[in-house]
C-alpha cells in the first residue's frame, strides 16, 4: 500500500512534465515502428534468396534495395532513440531538481522539533543519495517502460498479421514470465528500503565522526568508532546483498520463459512453413518479432526491481517533504516595527518532551532597554527561554508578548529581525568575510562592517588574512581559530544593531584580554537595547540591571548582583562554589 502511495506521488510530480512524456512516448512509437519494420525486409531479402526470379538467378538489385533501406531505417531509427533518451534525461532530472529543491526548501520551515531530533547525516542522505538512486530508477523507467510497451504492442499486430495461431501460443506463455516477475518482486522492496535507512545511518555516522575528529581522537575513541563503523557497514552489506540476490532472480527467470517461447514459435512456425503456411522469409521475420516482443519483458521485469529500489528511495525523501512544517504565521500576524524592547512572560509552559516537565508557570516582565541575566545550573532551562523569546519553539500554555503584543500573533521574521543573537555555538556560512558579517543585509555599507569589526575587536586579524575582508572561508571556519569565529559572529550583531539582544555564552571561547574589551563594546552597544544575557561565568554578568536565577524551569530568585550576594541564597552558593575566581 505504501509502495502504492509513494509511485501516485511520483507520478503527480511527473505530470508537470507531460508535454516532454507525450514527445518522448512518440519517439518511442516511431523508433519502434523503424525496429519492427527491418525484420520484414530482412524477410523479404531471404525470400529473394531462397525463392530465385526463374532463369536470371539471384534477384540482387532487390536483395541490395532491402539492404539499403533496411540501413537507412536503422540509422533514423538509432537517432530517435538518441533524442528520446535525452529528453528522459531532462525528465528524470527535472523532477529530482524539483524534489531536492522541495526538500531544501521544507528543511527551512520545518520545526526545531524535528531538526533537533533527526541526524543530520541522514537528511543529508535523503536529499544526496536517496535522490540519485530515484533518478537513477527513474531514467531506467523512462527509457525503457515507454519502448518496452510500444515494443509489445507493435510486435503483437504484425505478429497477428503473419500468423494468428502462433501469436495466440505467445500471447498464452507470456503471463507465466509477468507472475515470476511480480512474485519475485514483491520481496525486493522492503530489502531495498533496509537498504537506504542504512546507508542513511551510516552517512550520518560518518558526518559525525569526521566532524568531531579532535573529540574522537582525545578521547582515544579511534577503535569504538572502527567497531561501530564496521558493526553498520556490515547491515549495509547483508541488506545490499539480499536487495541484489532477490531483484537478480528476475532477469533469469524470465528469460528461461521467454526461451520457452521462443522455441515454441520456432516448432510451431517451422511446421506451419513446411505445409506452406508461411514462406521462410516470413518466419524469420516472425522468430525476430518473437524475440523483440519477450525482450521487454526481460526488460521491465528487471525495471521492477529498480524500481523498488527508486521507490524505497523516493518515499524517504517524501517522508521529509510530507513532515510536518512549522506552523505558518496566523493571517492576520502583524509586523513588529521598531520594537521598543518591552518583553513580558506570562505563565509560561513548556517541555520539550511531554512526560518531562522543563518550564512551569515562568513569569518575567522587561522594561525597554533593561538587561537581564539568565543564571543557573545545567539543564535548568536557560537557552529554553531563549528558544520561547525567538520563537523557534512555541509555548504549551501561557505567552511571550514584545510591547505588549503575544509574539504569535507576529510574524517570524519581523520578530527575529528584532533581535541580535550571538550564540557559544558559532555559525559560519561559504563566503568572504565581509558577506559574513553583513550577512547580506541591506542598508549596511563597507564602513559599518569595518566599524563593527573594529568594536569587536575582529578587525585587527582581518586584515591579516590573505584578501582582507575578501577573504572567502569555508561554511566550519577552516583557517581561522575558534575564536576568531566567535569575533566575526560578534561583529556580525554589531553591525545590524537590532533593537533587543541576546547572548548566549557569547565570549565563551574568547581569552580574558580580549573578553573585557568585547565587555566595554557590549556595554556600549546595549546601552537603550533589551538585553538577555545567558552566562555561565558570573563574573561576566555584575553589572546586568536583574539577575534572573533559574533551576528545574523556575525562577528562584531575582535582583541585582550585591542584593543576590546579601541575600545569601542560591546565586550566592554558585558565586562562592564555582565563580569566585572568576
Amino acid at each position: 500500500m505504501k509502495n502504492k502511495d509513494t509511485l501516485r506521488k511520483v507520478l503527480r510530480r511527473v505530470k508537470r512534465y507531460m508535454p516532454l512524456i507525450v514527445l518522448s512516448t512518440l519517439l518511442a512509437a516511431l523508433s519502434v515502428a523503424g525496429t519492427l519494420s527491418i525484420p520484414i525486409i530482412i524477410g523479404n531479402a531471404i525470400d529473394f534468396l531462397v525463392m530465385p526470379n526463374g532463369s536470371s538467378g539471384l534477384r540482387w538489385s532487390d536483395i541490395i534495395g532491402c539492404l539499403l533501406t533496411a540501413g537507412i531505417i536503422a540509422g533514423i531509427t538509432a537517432f530517435l532513440q538518441w533524442l528520446m533518451n535525452v529528453i528522459n534525461n531532462r525528465i528524470a532530472f527535472n523532477v529530482v531538481r524539483d524534489l531536492r529543491g522541495d526538500a531544501f526548501e521544507h528543511i527551512e520551515r520545518l520545526p526545531f522539533s524535528y531538526l533537533d531530533s533527526a541526524s543530520t547525516g541522514d537528511i543529508v542522505s535523503r536529499i544526496i543519495s536517496d535522490a540519485d538512486q530515484f533518478a537513477d530508477g527513474l531514467l531506467l523507467g523512462f527509457s525503457q517502460l515507454f519502448t518496452g510497451a510500444v515494443t509489445i504492442l507493435g510486435t503483437l499486430m504484425f505478429m497477428l498479421t503473419l500468423d494468428p495461431l502462433i501469436t495466440l501460443a505467445v500471447v498464452l506463455l507470456t503471463p507465466i514470465s509477468l507472475f515470476a516477475a511480480k512474485r519475485i518482486a514483491g520481496g525486493t522492496y522492503s530489502m531495498f528500503k533496509k537498504r537506504s535507512e542504512t546507508l542513511g545511518e551510516q552517512t550520518a555516522f560518518i558526518d559525525e565522526i569526521i566532524g568531531n575528529q579532535k573529540t574522537v581522537k582525545a578521547f582515544c575513541r579511534e577503535d569504538e568508532s572502527t567497531v561501530k563503523f564496521e558493526e553498520i557497514n556490515r547491515r549495509l552489506e547483508k541488506y545490499s546483498l539480499k536487495a541484489t540476490f532477490w531483484s537478480s532472480l528476475t532477469n533469469p527467470v524470465t528469460r528461461f520463459v521467454n526461451a520457452l517461447v521462443y522455441a515454441a514459435v520456432g516448432v510451431f512456425g517451422a511446421i506451419s512453413a513446411i505445409g506452406g503456411g508461411i514462406t521462410v522469409g516470413a518466419l524469420s521475420c516472425f522468430l525476430s518479432y518473437a524475440n523483440q516482443y519477450t525482450k521487454p519483458f526481460n526488460e521491465i521485469s528487471g525495471l521492477i526491481t529498480e524500481l523498488q529500489s527508486a521507490l524505497a528511495a523516493a518515499a524517504r525523501i517524501f517522508e521529509l517533504i510530507e513532515a510536518q512544517p512549522e506552523l505558518p504565521d496566523q493571517t492576520d500576524a502583524a509586523v513588529l516595527e521598531d520594537a521598543q524592547g518591552e518583553v513580558s512572560l506570562r505563565n509560561v509552559d513548556f517541555s520539550y518532551t511531554p512526560e518531562r516537565e522543563l518550564i512551569k508557570n515562568f513569569n518575567l516582565n522587561v522594561r525597554p532597554g533593561q538587561r537581564i541575566a539568565i543564571v543557573g545550573p545545567t539543564g535548568c532551562g536557560k537557552t529554553t527561554v531563549i528558544n520561547l523569546l525567538m520563537r523557534f519553539y512555541d509555548v504549551y500554555s501561557g505567552s511571550i508578548e514584545v510591547d505588549g503584543n503575544d509574539i504569535r500573533g507576529v510574524t517570524r521574521d519581523s520578530l527575529r529581525r528584532s533581535y541580535g543573537m550571538v550564540l557559544q555555538d558559532t555559525w559560519l556560512r561559504h563566503g568572504t568575510v565581509r558577506e559574513n558579517i553583513s550577512m547580506n543585509r541591506p542598508g549596511i555599507t563597507d564602513e559599518d562592517v569595518i566599524n563593527a569589526a573594529k568594536a569587536a575587536h575582529a578587525h585587527s586579524f582581518i586584515k591579516r588574512l590573505p584578501d582582507g575582508y575578501d577573504t572567502v572561508i569555508s561554511g566550519d571556519g577552516g583557517g581561522i581559530s575558534q575564536g576568531q569565529k566567535q569575533l566575526i559572529c560578534i561583529a556580525r550583531v554589531m553591525a545590524q544593531l537590532p533593537p533587543m539582544l541576546i547572548l548566549d555564552e557569547a565570549t565563551s571561547s574568547i581569552d580574558s584580554r580580549t573578553e573585557m574589551r568585547i565587555q566595554r563594546a557590549f556595554g556600549k552597544m546595549m546601552k537603550g537595547r533589551t538585553s538577555f544575557i545567558v552566562a555561565h561565568r558570573l563574573s561576566t554578568i555584575r553589572d546586568a540591571d536583574i539577575i534572573i536565577v533559574m533551576n528545574d524551569g523556575h525562577i528562584i530568585e531575582t535582583g541585582n548582583h550585591d542584593e543576590l550576594i546579601a541575600a545569601g541564597g542560591f546565586y550566592y552558593k554558585l558565586y562562592n562554589s564555582s565563580f569566585e575566581s572568576a
